[in-house]
């Protein structure tokens, strides 16, 4: 291949035809970007207070945070290709994370675990949050496919809610 071919290759347009209008085609794939910044963003912090558990629950804490690590992960992948499927691009580098995410570090030298867990449960509380408005946008443009995967992670979030709620949850 010359190089002028290589160049021409570089500048091709990456829209892949899905049938929405390019308005559509903005709003639902700015609004999965956002939330892969999150997800991305939420999984660092998750593995982050996977590595540094310590205490008496330290087992049962470090299997839970790496379980649901795993789970967030899972969606990144998913998130990214429904983004190029209805012909939007997504992140393209961890500064771009930085820049998009909304679910802030933490770079703290010492969190408890239970302050890890219950800013974990709130994170995750947020990110479904975020998701049901990602939902809203697809659903407006009758992106049904984007809805249903939205409808699915919006379950797995709010299980990770849940479980990490009744971890934290104060007996007395």
């Amino acid at each position: 291949m010359d190089s002028h071919a290589a160049k021409a290759r570089r500048k091709a347009p990456l829209a892949t035809p899905a049938g929405f209008a390019s308005e559509a085609v903005q709003d639902i794939a700015g609004a999965l970007k956002v939330l892969l910044a999150d997800c991305f963003a939420l999984y660092i912090k998750t593995k982050n207070f996977h590595w540094h558990m310590s205490g008496p629950n330290f087992r049962d804490y470090h299997l839970l945070l790496d379980e649901q690590a795993d789970q967030v992960f899972a969606m990144t992948d998913a998130v990214a290709e429904r983004s190029r499927k209805v012909g939007g691009t997504t992140i393209r580098s961890i500064a771009d994370i930085g820049r998009l995410q909304r679910i802030l570090d933490n770079d703290a030298d010492f969190v408890t675990p239970q302050d890890m867990l219950a800013e974990l449960r709130d994170d995750n509380e947020r990110l479904a949050t975020f998701m049901r408005q990602a939902h809203e946008v697809c659903a407006t443009y009758n992106d049904v496919a984007t809805t249903s995967l939205i409808e699915q992670w919006i379950d797995e979030t709010e299980n990770r809610v849940w479980f990490l709620f009744e971890t934290t949850r104060n007996r007395n």
